[in-house]
């Protein structure tokens, strides 16, 4: 199991420049990020490849990094917005490749629906932090351990110092309360 963080805390530290702290986000992200990307694309060295400008680019500009309450989804925005550019860049370069071309545009979806993609998860994303928000402390903490730590019962149990069957009333309070949330606010686009 890997050992949980602070991740709020240490992408503080890792703004204010401290090194440690970004080897910390580093190894504490790069594999759910490379997994998640794996979904987007096959495409195993273009997802190496961003993987490092991403990381690259946010130690160059960490310092004008803003903060975030969820470093992971901050991540795997900035992750999927490098992965579709590069999927588009790599499409417009693939004229002279009439059949790999042809196979590429059967496999994915067009630029423009990726952008739309994008945009519905961007929305998608919005919608669950507001959700997040109307969470007490204790469910927003078991919705974390759960879903974003990968933690099983008996392990968000001895985390919290609670009894598995209030971490199961907290999970199932909090989807409910994410669930009436974010139906709400779809029917109400």
């Amino acid at each position: 199991m890997k050992k949980s963080i602070n991740e709020v805390e240490v992408w503080d530290q890792f703004r204010a420049g401290d090194q440690q702290a970004f080897s910390v986000l580093y190894s504490h992200f790069v594999q759910p990020l490379y997994t998640y990307c794996m979904g987007i694309t096959s495409d195993k060295d273009l997802i190496k490849d961003c993987l490092h400008d991403l990381f690259v680019e946010i130690w160059k500009n960490h310092a004008s990094l803003g903060p975030t309450t969820s470093v992971k989804f901050y991540l795997m925005a900035s992750i999927k917005r490098k992965i579709v550019r590069s999927l588009e860049t790599q499409l417009k370069n693939l004229n002279h490749h009439d059949a790999y071309q042809y196979q590429f545009m059967e496999d994915m979806p067009s630029p423009e629906r990726q952008l739309v993609m994008v945009e519905e998860e961007k929305i998608s994303h919005i919608s669950m932090y507001q959700s997040l928000n109307k969470l007490s402390k204790r469910q927003r903490e078991a919705i974390t351990l759960k879903y974003f730590e990968n933690m099983d019962t008996d392990q968000i149990s001895e985390q919290m110092n609670i009894n598995p069957q209030s971490v199961y009333n907290l999970l199932f309070g909090a989807l409910r309360v994410m669930k009436e949330q974010m139906t709400m606010k779809a029917y109400a686009c």
